[in-house]
């Protein structure tokens, strides 16, 4: 009798709602308190049904909340990632647990910088496994399911959560405790993680991404400094010239409406491009594209197309490790 090998998925843990302990199984907010958390083998140990899906190699990488991930965690895990693949040709694909409140912007930056087609699937929970109806049993499995999938192949960094997988670059949390949080707006989630076991897509990103990017973090120990300053009636330009002040190398301007707000915060960003720094036009109501209007060309600002201010920002940093040239930059915005 001959046995089907099965697929080699690394499993990276960096903390998060999905490895947090609570007081009790009725204890949905304040899980984090006391800090104690399941290291990442572990949370593979609450899921023996892992074991007829993959070979699992799990690794702790950091063990944080989510609040306390940082830029350079980002490098950290990327460059990991790409490591990990480098060293093995024969991996499947790589699954990643993270706290939910920035998961969706460490998924994009390893959208950006892991250089390969092999999957990355990121995974998080909104109920801790600690607590009843726990959702991180199920995505930590479908997380792992949709990574050993050769379907994943050269969809960039998915997110996958409630049995849904939505594209890193789409994808935004939208509920602060409902585990349908993940959603994908006008986009539309990816496919499924499904009860048959059944990995199934229905698009394929089109933006570039993974093996097709030009980043390249292997070398770099900081990102440079990027800011968000956010519009809303009746905002002045304080903000945006403070952060020219502290030497921001970079500011994201969440608009209003298709970009465009109050004339002050407007003359402050138009001071901002004349200092060189530059300047990216969102907005944040949640979808839809900041056009390169007339007067956005005029002034000197790179439009960030429907990239939410968030992802605008990661864009943004590891651009500015390549470049510093305006044209260059919207060039990104609209290719990633």
């Amino acid at each position: 009798m001959t046995y089907e090998k099965l697929p080699r998925v690394y499993l990276f843990g960096t903390g998060g709602t999905i490895s947090f302990v609570g007081e009790s199984r009725t204890d949905f907010a304040n899980y984090s308190y006391h800090g104690r958390q399941l290291t990442i083998q572990e949370m593979l140990a609450r899921v023996p049904e892992a074991e007829t899906l993959a070979e699992v190699l799990p690794e702790q990488v950091i063990n944080v909340g989510s609040t306390e991930v940082y830029p350079e965690h980002w490098i950290t895990l990327a460059n990991r990632i790409n490591e990990q693949f480098a060293s093995d040709e024969s991996a499947a694909g790589v699954a990643v647990t993270h706290g939910t409140a920035t998961l969706e912007e460490t998924a994009y930056f390893l959208n950006l910088t892991v250089r390969d087609r092999r999957p990355v699937a990121v995974t998080g929970a909104m109920r801790p496994p600690s607590a009843m109806g726990t959702d991180a049993d199920n995505n930590l499995l479908d997380a792992i399911r949709v990574a050993a999938s050769p379907n994943s192949t050269g969809r960039g960094a998915v997110v996958v959560l409630n049995n849904e997988i939505q594209s890193a670059r789409d994808v935004t949390k939208t509920d602060s405790y409902r585990v349908e949080t993940f959603q994908s707006g006008h986009m539309g989630f990816l496919g499924y993680s499904d009860s048959d076991g059944a990995v199934t897509y229905y698009r394929q990103p089109d933006r570039r991404h993974t093996a097709d990017s030009e980043f390249d973090v292997s070398s770099v120990a900081e990102l440079p400094q990027v800011d968000i300053a956010y519009a809303y009636a009746g905002v002045g330009g304080t903000v945006v010239d403070a952060l020219v002040d502290a030497g921001v190398k970079g500011i994201v301007a969440a608009g209003l409406g298709s970009g465009g707000s109050p004339s002050p915060f407007m003359a402050a960003l138009r001071r901002a491009v004349t200092a060189g720094v530059p300047v990216v036009i969102s907005t944040h109501v949640g979808t839809g594209r900041v056009l390169q209007t007339r007067r956005f060309t005029e002034d000197g600002y790179i439009v960030a197309d429907n990239l939410h201010p968030k992802k605008a920002r990661i864009l943004l940093m590891l651009g500015l490790t390549v470049t510093s040239e305006p044209a260059e930059l919207q060039r990104m915005m609209l290719e990633y």
